[in-house]
């Protein structure tokens, strides 16, 4: 499969799966409430904070299988490492899961603050979510198989599936049993359950056979002490990135009443699918840069790499600097609910203003990544948590939501600044300027001024239609701004032309 297909597969799926999860919001919080939807946004924090029993093991298993694709790991091998990793997991599942549930009463007790919600309810919903949550971090394994074998295609249509179940399919289940969270939590454990049986199965086609009158898999966990360091390294970044992504979010669930951390959650959700553009483009681009790098073909991982940094920049570069210019005017658009826009929109520019900066700050991630060597992103992270973590714990304590997102937004930017450069310098000399120029400052800055300056000669809107236009002409000349300072992009469709001409 091509990494063009791959890409383009990718970005439709999670362009689906952000828009029906967030275009669904409104409904949730008008048929169930708002300290309903609260909850559901502490569901999504703890499926956040479970991963940090990862471990590194699922871009391990990814990266173990992009390796066996390349012919640098043998069919025995490999099947001897995904046997150790489906033990682990299998075991880290059931313990996390248990120990969440056995915890459920004092979360909803001492945890969350709710007044109209029945105590034995939520108590029964956390413990529904402990078993939820553990289903779907379980599926990390599969998918990590099933990413590494560049199987996106086939990823990208199951997703979408999975999508239309767990955000349409519960308001089918739900009018018929109620709009109660007992109803919402059941349908979710069920379709979690199903989720993680169709991509167990499917990454079990994926595996490379073997004769087994002639070699044993066994279990044992001598296979993964090779990669032990690396994936090592893996879980301390992501604990770290789960740590400095998350710390706020756990802070005010506990700070703000469940309705108002309902509404917070509403905004960073959106301002999330700023952080879910660069996705694809990473599940299609680690594979690929790790086999570029293993077969020594440097300058062609090169190229991947500008390339895919170009390619988020102008898709998340465009969408954050529109959401900036016009987030009231999209929250107004899709909710109908004036004093919400008006309250939201505030912590909505800035989170969308430093997500922007962390998927730019992500890609050296994926050239450390590629080459097996993640000492660097590891210092970084270290780094990034130490100042992070008290600043958004002591701010958000005293200043709420919208002290935790400037706070956001100046440590990512000086991250950005200085810490990327550093990087490039340590582990590909004299790349940053160029990287940094031509992908990102050329591609963004022109689209910043051209956003401002239509902020500011578009109509007055009045209603939820007017506000959606207002969008949209915000939102256009930024993303072909964006794309006309692109050199990539001019010259693919320079080469589309010419040959369109010659033809």
């Amino acid at each position: 499969m091509s990494l063009k297909k791959n890409i383009i597969a990718n970005y439709v799926s999670q362009i689906y799966v952000t828009a029906i999860g967030i275009l669904i919001l409104p409904y949730y919080i008008e048929y169930m409430g708002a300290e309903a939807y609260g909850l559901v946004g502490f569901f999504v924090l703890l499926q956040a904070w479970f991963n940090l029993l990862d471990l590194g093991l699922t871009p391990t298993i990814s990266r173990e299988t992009a390796r066996f694709k390349s012919g640098a790991t043998t069919p025995l091998g490999f099947r001897q490492i995904y046997r150790a990793l489906n033990v682990i997991f299998f075991i880290i599942a059931l313990v996390g899961g248990l120990s969440l549930y056995l915890l459920s009463e004092v979360v909803a007790r001492r945890w969350l603050n709710f007044d109209s919600l029945d105590m034995n309810n939520v108590i029964f919903s956390v413990k529904i979510m402990a078993l939820t949550v553990a289903f779907r971090w379980l599926c990390g394994l599969y998918r990590g198989v099933i990413t590494g074998s560049e199987s996106l295609v086939w990823l990208s249509y199951f997703n979408i599936v999975m999508a239309t179940l767990r955000s349409l399919g519960v308001f089918v289940v739900m009018f018929e049993f109620g709009f109660t969270i007992f109803t919402f939590f059941v349908y979710q454990l069920i379709i979690a359950f199903v989720e993680t049986s169709v991509l167990f199965n499917k990454s079990r086609t994926l595996l490379p056979p073997i004769n087994s009158n002639l070699e044993a898999i066994g279990w044992s966990l001598k296979p993964l002490l090779p990669v032990l360091k690396f994936s090592m390294t893996i879980a301390f970044t992501a604990s770290i990135w789960v740590l400095v992504t998350q710390t706020d979010k756990l802070v005010l669930s506990n700070v703000l009443p469940l309705a108002e951390y309902g509404y917070f959650t509403l905004a960073v959700l959106v301002a999330g699918g700023i952080m879910i553009i660069s996705g694809p483009i990473s599940n299609a681009v680690l594979p690929r840069m790790t086999s570029l790098f293993a077969q020594n073909k440097n300058i062609e991982m090169l190229n991947v790499y500008h390339s895919a940094t170009q390619l988020v920049a102008i898709i998340g570069g465009a969408a954050a600097i529109t959401i900036f210019f016009s987030a009231e005017s999209l929250l107004f658009a899709w909710t109908g609910d004036k004093h919400l826009s008006e309250a939201v929109a505030p912590i909505l520019r800035l989170y969308v203003i430093g997500n922007s900066f962390l998927i730019i700050t992500s890609f050296p991630y994926y050239l450390q990544y590629a080459k097996g060597n993640l000492k660097y992103h590891l210092y970084g992270n270290f780094i990034f948590a130490g100042i992070l973590l008290p600043a958004i714990v002591l701010v958000a304590k005293y200043y709420g939501a919208v002290g935790a997102g400037y706070t956001w937004v100046i440590i990512n930017l000086l991250f950005l600044t200085f810490w990327v450069g550093f990087i490039h310098y340590k582990i590909e000399p004299g790349l940053h300027l160029k990287w940094l120029f031509n992908n990102v400052i050329l591609v963004c800055i022109p689209a910043v001024c051209v956003g401002y300056i239509t902020h500011h000669i578009v109509f007055e809107p009045v209603t939820r239609l007017d506000n959606f236009y207002v969008v949209i002409s915000t939102g256009m000349p930024v993303f072909l701004t964006s794309l006309f300072f692109s050199p990539i992009a001019r010259k693919i469709l320079g080469e589309k032309y010419f040959n369109k001409v010659m033809s």
